[in-house]
């Protein structure tokens, strides 16, 4: 018989996700259904699943990207995708417990074209919300019985406690005017990269791969993550709110030591100072202030450099892909997954 990834051609990265989605939703739904109902009415209005008073909805429920990564990675190394849902789910859980988290800290009022959970149902419920999720997580790897599952759970603990210490860099960096390029990518790696590079671990180890397969995806996940990252970074200043569901120049409503600010705050061009100045200032910017600071932030380089930068790590990436002898046909698909990442405008 002539193996599938000889004769099927690799899909696009659009209909990967679609294909994700369709595994990955059901044992989302049946994970999330098993939380006492006040933590399933909160979690399933974040996922978008039915509107606050539980009437039934269907819309954005978010990209999947991590759990899609898990499982094409399971594929990659040449193992079952069904295998990696539990996998797949959870990294799912944990993403969706750091946002909830996040936009209670950001003071978020929309996520997905609609109101975010904490203002909806408050800030305790949507924390307590965010917890449960977390708990839920191991759980679902615990209930697996995959024989790697122990260690996909210290994968995911590792992660999270990256993940929580990069966000509390990320907020200290709110009242400092110090901050440096370098602790920012540092913190980046930690807040999203720890996660990505989790996921697609977590997600080789549940496709069978090797010790050396597993830690060449992991690395592979940590550069798509700063990429991802960066990327995000650049959407938060000037991406369209009518396709991120966020308001316009979100990040500079809040003065975010985002990578493009501290970027240009840092290059020493004259449109630094003049952004300091702004980011300084104790009361809110006006709508044509934030529109400055934007514009101050391209003058001074940080478009330009975040842009580079979500390149070379794409490149960082792919190279790390090639070198754990993958699956010709799931390695396209995660290589096209990638640079969709790295090009996405929401």
């Amino acid at each position: 018989m002539v193996p599938i990834d000889v004769i099927s051609q690799p899909r696009s990265a659009a209909e990967v996700l679609t294909w994700s989605r369709g595994l990955v939703d059901p044992a989302m739904r049946a994970a999330v259904g098993t939380l006492p109902t006040s933590m399933r009415r909160v979690a399933g209005y974040h996922f978008g699943w039915w509107d606050a008073d539980g009437t039934p909805r269907t819309g954005d429920a978010g990209k999947a990207i991590r759990p899609t990564l898990a499982m094409l990675c399971a594929e990659t190394v040449g193992g079952s995708v069904v295998d990696a849902v539990p996998a797949a789910v959870a990294v799912e859980l944990v993403h969706n417990f750091s946002l909830l988290h996040d936009d209670v800290m950001d003071r978020d009022v929309s996520r997905r074209h609609r109101p975010t959970a904490w203002t909806v149902f408050g800030v305790s419920p949507a924390i307590l919300a965010g917890d449960a999720l977390l708990t839920l997580a191991f759980d679902v790897l615990a209930g697996s019985g995959h024989p790697r599952s122990q260690d996909a759970m210290r994968m995911v603990s590792a992660a999270v406690q990256d993940l929580v210490e990069g966000q509390c860099e990320d907020v200290s960096f709110e009242e400092r005017s110090d901050v440096d390029l370098s602790e920012c990518l540092s913190m980046a790696g930690e807040k999203t990269g720890a996660l990505l590079a989790c996921s697609t671990a977590v997600g080789a180890l549940f496709g069978g791969g090797s010790a050396a397969q597993a830690e060449h995806m992991r690395v592979f996940g940590e550069h798509l993550g700063l990429a991802f990252q960066l990327v995000d970074d650049l959407l938060g200043i000037w991406g369209d709110p009518q396709v991120t569901g966020k308001p316009v120049h979100s990040d500079l409503v809040s003065r975010k030591k985002s990578l493009p600010v501290v970027a240009a705050l840092t290059s020493g061009e004259a449109a630094a100072e003049e952004l300091a100045a702004l980011y300084g200032r104790q009361d809110p910017l006006s709508d044509r202030e934030l529109s400055r600071a934007a514009e101050l932030v391209e003058l001074a380089g940080g478009r330009s450099w975040t842009q580079r930068e979500a390149a070379d790590q794409l490149d960082l990436a792919l190279a790390e892909l090639t070198l754990a002898a993958p699956v010709a046909r799931a390695t396209a698909e995660l290589t096209a997954l990638a640079r969709l990442i790295t090009r996405r405008d929401h």
